[in-house]
């Protein structure tokens, strides 16, 4: 069965730094992709981070380029999301999930992790 198990999360100030986690089980990583989307309220879900774990590359949107950092600890099962110089728009609920295919649209990733809330003040 496939798990994602989400922590990290909080609220932060604009300009600080925050790193989700995400524990996952139940699958063998090289066979997938894993992306951490977020949604703001009234929004649609959106890619900020997609990684292919076979070769590490990862794609990042011009929103949160230089700014996200996404990793990974194979012997812990786990990845991150580490997210720098926050700024009130990032504010989200924070979603990982797993995709088969190569892809940072929310229609690719059939199995997600349960969220965690970012919210960043001004």
């Amino acid at each position: 069965e496939v798990q994602l198990v989400q922590s990290g999360g909080g609220l932060v100030q604009a300009g600080g730094s925050l790193r989700l986690s995400c524990v996952a089980s139940g699958f063998t990583f090289d066979d997938y992709v894993i992306g951490w989307f977020r949604q703001a309220p009234g929004t649609e879900r959106e890619g900020v981070s997609c990684m292919r774990f076979s070769d590490g590359n990862t794609y990042y949107p011009k929103s949160v380029r230089g700014r996200f950092t996404a990793s990974s600890d194979n012997a812990k099962n786990t990845v991150y999301l580490l997210m720098n110089s926050l700024k009130p728009e990032d504010t989200g609920v924070y979603y990982c999930a797993i995709s088969p295919s190569w892809g940072c649209v929310q229609g690719l990733y059939g199995y997600w992790g349960q969220g965690t809330q970012v919210t960043v003040s001004s």
